[in-house]
């Protein structure tokens, strides 16, 4: 398996270390030709969603990404990814996300909650984090809460958390990523 990681910004590094712990190859997306190496998935990673899009735009990425994962690539998008693939960025997930729902830097905290299909006290590390604040399509699930506010979803090939699974040892919800979606 081979996993691809939009490297423009954020947290990627992280994913890749994470990746790199389950036996899973790995490679940074920069640019268009990088983008064009064969791939079994795409992470989008934390960051900042408006600087990574833009930065999409100008290097061309915008949709030959978009395109890919409308026709099936299966893709993981953490915090700023998940607002990357919501309504009104790359538009493949049916959900509104409230950019940073839980305020500034100092808003920052740590949970345990329950994921469908992960499973149980999955460590949770929300960091100027959104959340979904509403589910557009029967096609698209919360998968889980923290607080009555839906912080991950999965809409088919899709799986988006408003937090940073890599920045926890858990490697559940990656595994999930690569088991049960990839």
């Amino acid at each position: 398996m081979r996993i691809a990681v939009l490297a423009l910004q954020g947290a990627f590094i992280e994913h890749e270390q994470m990746l790199q712990r389950l036996g899973v190859e790995t490679f940074e997306v920069r640019q268009l030709k990088d983008w064009q190496q064969p791939k079994d998935g795409l992470i989008l990673p934390g960051g900042e969603s408006t600087v990574q899009m833009r930065l999409l735009k100008e290097l061309g990425l915008f949709e030959p990404i978009r395109q890919a994962i409308l026709n099936g690539l299966p893709v993981l998008g953490t915090c700023a990814g998940m607002i990357l693939l919501s309504e009104g960025r790359l538009g493949t997930m049916d959900f509104h996300v409230r950019r940073n729902a839980y305020g500034r830097q100092l808003g920052s905290f740590h949970a345990t909650g329950s994921i469908v299909g992960v499973g149980e006290a999955v460590p949770m590390t929300f960091i100027r984090a959104p959340y979904i604040e509403e589910v557009m399509s029967p096609d698209c699930h919360a998968i889980a809460t923290i607080d009555g506010h839906i912080v991950a979803a999965r809409q088919g090939n899709q799986l988006a958390t408003a937090f940073h699974p890599e920045l926890d040892d858990d490697m559940r919800l990656h595994r999930y990523f690569l088991e049960g979606i990839c």
